[in-house]
C-alpha cells in the first residue's frame, strides 16, 4: 500500500465517500422531518375543516402518517442509498483513473532512470500531456539525451587522447629501441627528432590540462585591465617568423583608443596566438591573414571584437559546427602534415567563455575562414586572482 496510486485513490475515494454519506444522512433526516411536518399540516387542516363543520368547538387530535406516506419515504430513502452507492462507485473509478494518469508516467520515468543508473543513457519516455508530469518527461528526455551525448563525447575524447599520445610515444620508443639494439646510430639529427616529439608530447599534455581546467571553470586566472590591441600585437610578433616562412602577409586593422577589458593577459594572448597560428597553418604560401579590432554593441552590452580572417581553403559546412570540438579535423585521415594537436580551437572557445566572452566562425569553401572573438568591456581597478 505504499504505492502512490493507492494513496491517491484512497484519499480521493475517502473524500467522495464522506461527501456522499453526509449528503445521504442530511437528505434522509431533512426529508423525514419535513415530510412529517407537511403531512401533519395537511391532515390538521383537513381535520380542522371537518370538525369545524360537524362539531364546532371540538379539540384537535394528533395525526400520524399513513401507510402510503411511510411507503413513499421508504422508497425515497432507498433511492438515495442507491444514488450514494452509484456515486461511490463512480468516485472510486474516477479516483483510480486519475491516480493512474499521474503514476503511469512516473513509473515509466522511474524505469528509465533505473536504466540510466545502469549506464544505458539512450532512454526516452513518451510525453502524453502538457501538464507538470509532461514537463517532467520533457526535462528527463533532455537530460538523458545530454548524458548520452556526453558519454559518447567522453568515449571519443578518450579514444582521441590515446591516438594522439600513441604516435609520439611510439616514435620515441622505436628510436630508443633502435639505438639500444645498435640499429640506429645516435646522432644530432636523431636526438633532435626525439626532442621534437618530446616537446610535442609535452605541449599536448599541457593543452589537455588547460582545456580540462577551463571546461570546469577551475583554470587559474590573474585578472587585470589589459589593452586588447597590445595583446594582439604581441601574438602577431611571436608568430611573424612562422608567417614569413610561408610568405604569408599579416595585415593589421586595429581600432585605436579601444576601452580596456578585464582579463588574464597571458590567457588572452594564448587565445589570439592559437587563432593566428590556425590561420597561418591553413593558409597556403603567399596568402594573407587579416586581423582587426573594433568596439561593437551586442545584447545592450559593449564588446571588443577581434576578427581573424584568412584566404585559405575554408571549412566545409558539415564540419563548421565541430571546429571547436576536441581533436576534430576536417580531414578524416587525421593527416599530421598541417601540425597541431587538434586542441587549439577548443582552447580558444573555453578561454573566451571563461572570460565571459564568445567566439564565432564563418567560412566559405575556397574563400577562407573568419573567426570572431567577443570580449566584454568591464574594467576593475585592482587585479583579482581566481584559483
Amino acid at each position: 500500500m505504499n504505492s502512490i496510486i493507492y494513496r491517491i485513490t484512497g484519499l480521493m475515494f475517502l473524500a467522495v465517500a464522506i461527501t456522499v454519506f453526509l449528503l445521504i444522512y442530511l437528505a434522509n433526516a431533512q426529508m423525514t422531518d419535513l415530510f412529517q411536518e407537511y403531512v401533519t399540516v395537511q391532515q390538521m387542516e383537513t381535520h380542522r375543516n371537518v370538525m369545524n363543520y360537524m362539531n364546532p368547538g371540538s379539540q384537535e387530535q394528533a395525526v400520524m402518517m399513513g401507510i402510503s406516506e411511510q411507503h413513499f419515504l421508504t422508497s425515497v430513502h432507498q433511492s438515495l442509498i442507491w444514488v450514494g452507492v452509484a456515486l461511490l462507485v463512480a468516485g472510486l473509478a474516477a479516483s483510480y483513473a486519475l491516480a493512474r494518469s499521474i503514476t503511469t508516467p512516473l513509473r515509466k520515468l522511474s524505469t528509465a532512470a533505473f536504466e540510466i543508473e545502469r549506464g544505458n543513457f539512450a532512454q526516452k519516455v513518451p510525453v502524453a500531456s502538457n501538464d507538470e508530469v509532461g514537463s517532467l518527461a520533457l526535462i528527463f528526455n533532455s537530460m538523458a539525451e545530454t548524458l548520452d551525448n556526453n558519454s559518447k563525447l567522453r568515449q571519443q575524447f578518450l579514444a582521441n587522447i590515446a591516438h594522439e599520445l600513441r604516435t609520439p610515444l611510439a616514435v620515441i620508443q622505436g628510436h630508443l629501441e633502435g639505438m639500444i639494439d645498435g640499429i640506429i646510430e645516435p646522432n644530432h639529427k636523431q636526438l633532435t627528432s626525439l626532442h621534437e616529439e618530446a616537446v610535442r608530447l609535452s605541449r599536448l599534455i599541457k593543452d589537455l590540462k588547460d582545456l580540462s581546467l577551463a571546461e570546469v571553470r577551475q583554470l587559474s586566472l590573474e585578472v587585470k585591465a589589459i589593452a586588447v590591441n597590445q595583446t594582439v600585437e604581441q601574438a602577431i610578433y611571436m608568430l611573424k617568423p612562422l608567417a614569413d616562412e610561408k610568405q604569408i602577409v599579416i595585415e593589421q586593422n586595429l581600432t585605436q583608443e579601444l576601452p580596456l577589458i578585464t582579463a588574464d593577459s597571458d590567457r588572452i594572448c594564448q587565445l589570439f596566438y592559437n587563432l593566428v597560428t590556425n590561420a597561418i597553418r591553413y593558409t597556403a604560401s603567399g596568402g594573407q591573414v587579416i586581423i582587426s579590432t573594433e568596439l561593437t554593441k551586442l545584447e545592450k552590452k559593449d564588446w571588443v571584437k577581434v576578427t581573424v580572417a584568412d584566404n585559405g581553403p575554408g571549412i566545409d559546412a558539415a564540419d563548421l559546427p565541430h571546429v571547436f570540438d576536441h581533436f576534430y579535423r576536417g580531414e578524416k585521415s587525421r593527416d599530421r602534415k598541417s601540425g597541431g594537436t587538434g586542441l587549439g580551437l577548443a582552447i580558444v572557445k573555453q578561454l573566451a567563455e571563461i572570460h565571459g566572452g564568445k567566439v564565432l566562425v564563418e567560412s566559405t569553401v575556397g574563400k577562407g575562414s573568419t573567426f570572431y572573438v567577443l570580449l566584454p568591456v568591464k574594467v576593475h581597478e585592482k587585479a583579482i586572482i581566481f584559483a
